[in-house]
């Protein structure tokens, strides 16, 4: 079993699945209400040269976030 991490420490080309995000942030409700939801499969795509922001892919789309908003989303690794 996988411990639980952030997505802003998934290295590029990892997957993981979402265990958690907060409620009440308003950059996360807009993140969760594009399909990032617990349970959802992600993978983080690519970082920008100075690390952020970090691209994801969530349900078939492409999503940017910045890292103090992935420190939020706990996630768990998916099997490879």
């Amino acid at each position: 079993m996988h411990q639980p991490s952030t997505l802003a420490e998934l290295p590029v080309g990892c997957r993981a699945l979402v265990q958690s995000l907060p409620v009440g942030n308003a950059g996360l409700t807009r993140l969760r209400e594009l399909g990032l939801t617990p349970g959802a499969s992600v993978m983080v795509v690519r970082r920008a040269p100075l690390g952020e922001p970090i691209e994801i892919t969530v349900r078939g789309s492409h999503l940017a976030m910045r890292n103090h908003e992935a420190a939020h989303i706990l996630v768990t690794k998916a099997e490879a």
